[in-house]
C-alpha cells in the first residue's frame, strides 16, 4: 500500500454505534503527489484510483454502508485537455479491471452525475458496472463523475417544472427525491484530503448537517490509519441538527 504502513488493529476502532452510516470522500491531492515525486500528474491520478479499491474494502470493513467518491467535477473539464482525456482513459481502464473484483465484495456501484456528455463506450462501462452490482447490499459505493451539486439542483427544479409540482406541494422531502441521490441517506461524515477546507460544489444540498473531517494527507497515501483517525473523530462529535444537546 502507498503511504504509510499502519496497523489499524493499533487504533482504538469507534463502537459500531457511532461509525457514520454514510461517508462522502472529496479525493484531492493527486496531482501534488505526482509533483513531489517528479512525475507527470496523471501518474498521481493513476495513484488515486489504485487507492479507492483498498478504501472500499477498509470502509465496508468497519460497517459504513455508504460511500460517495467524488472523481471529476462539472468544473474539471477546463483543466488542460491531455489530462481529461487521461483521467477518461483511467476511468475506463478502472472500470474494466475493478467491477468484478467490488462485485464479489458486495459492492453495489451507483453513479452520479451527468452521464451524455462522456465517450459511448465510457457510458456503456459505467451502466454496465451499476448493472452488474446493483443487487449487492455490503456497501453502497456511489461515484460522483462530472457532477457538480449546483447542477444537480437546477437539474431538479427543471424536473419539477416539467412534472408541473405545485409550489405548495414543495417539500425537503418531495425534493430530495429529484436529486440524483435519491433514495441514498444524506452524508454523515465529509472527508477532504489534501488540505483543502473548501466544499468545492459537492453535495451542496446534502451536507446541510454533515459533520466534516479534513486531512493534510493526499489522497494516494489516504490509508486504514486515516480512515481510522477520521471515524474516531467523528465518534467524538455530537450531531444536533440545529437542536440543542439534552441536559
Amino acid at each position: 500500500m502507498i503511504g504509510r504502513q499502519v496497523q489499524t488493529q493499533a487504533l482504538d476502532r469507534p463502537a459500531p454505534a457511532r461509525i457514520p452510516r454514510h461517508v462522502a470522500i472529496i479525493m484531492d491531492g493527486n496531482g501534488r503527489w505526482a509533483l513531489r515525486r517528479g512525475l507527470p500528474r496523471l501518474a498521481g491520478h493513476r495513484a488515486g484510483t489504485e487507492n479507492i479499491r483498498r478504501v472500499i474494502e477498509c470502509f465496508a470493513r468497519h460497517g459504513v454502508k455508504y460511500l460517495t467518491l467524488y472523481a471529476f467535477s462539472t468544473e474539471n473539464w477546463s483543466r488542460p485537455e491531455d489530462e481529461v482525456r487521461g483521467l477518461m482513459e483511467i476511468l475506463k481502464e478502472v472500470l474494466d479491471r475493478e467491477v468484478e473484483n467490488l462485485h464479489r465484495q458486495g459492492a453495489r456501484l451507483l453513479h452520479i452525475g451527468n452521464l451524455e456528455v462522456l465517450s459511448p463506450d465510457l457510458q456503456e462501462a459505467v451502466r454496465h458496472a451499476v448493472e452488474l452490482t446493483k443487487d449487492n447490499d455490503r456497501i453502497t459505493v456511489a461515484v460522483a463523475f462530472n457532477y457538480g451539486g449546483r447542477a444537480e439542483i437546477i437539474a431538479a427544479v427543471r424536473r419539477m417544472i416539467a412534472d408541473r409540482v405545485r409550489p405548495e406541494e414543495v417539500t425537503e422531502e418531495l425534493f430530495a427525491s429529484y436529486l440524483q441521490t435519491a433514495g441514498l441517506p444524506d452524508p454523515d461524515l465529509i472527508i477532504r484530503t489534501a488540505g483543502e477546507q473548501r466544499l468545492s460544489n459537492f453535495l451542496i444540498w446534502q451536507a446541510a448537517y454533515a459533520e466534516y473531517y479534513f486531512t493534510p494527507v493526499l489522497w494516494p497515501d489516504f490509508d486504514e490509519a486515516e480512515i481510522a483517525r477520521a471515524l474516531e473523530a467523528y465518534a467524538g462529535r455530537e450531531r444536533r441538527f440545529g437542536g440543542l444537546a439534552p441536559r
